[in-house]
């Protein structure tokens, strides 16, 4: 029952590395989105911009780009949110297994398990 636990305790901690690094990436990815947003808001319609596209870059229209940036934004944003939930959940079922576990380990008077 213990290495039970114990194993538990560590594919918890491989799922909470790996939701954070994934978390991180987004909030990266998020930030050169927003760095992206602001330099458009600063340009004029008839201004020439460009996305990336794969390994080409392609001519774009302003306010197209405008429209995808604020959309991406936004699903990162709420990828972000859904992740945070998961570390949240993650660190709280990490916690209660860690106290289940010293409980047992624990030298016990009062009962034995």
């Amino acid at each position: 029952m213990i290495q039970e636990q114990l194993s538990r305790l560590q594919q918890l901690q491989q799922t909470l590395q790996a939701v954070a690094t994934q978390k991180q990436q987004l909030e990266i990815e998020a930030s050169e989105t927003d760095k992206a947003l602001a330099e458009l808001e600063k340009m004029t319609d008839d201004s020439s911009v460009y996305k990336s596209v794969g390994s080409l870059l392609l001519k774009s229209d302003r306010q197209t780009l405008l429209k995808e940036l604020k959309e991406r934004k936004e699903l990162l944003g709420t990828r972000i949110t859904v992740l945070g939930r998961q570390e949240d959940r993650t660190k709280e079922r990490m916690k209660e297994l860690q106290e289940k576990l010293q409980e047992k380990l624990r030298p016990s008077t009062a009962s034995a398990n």
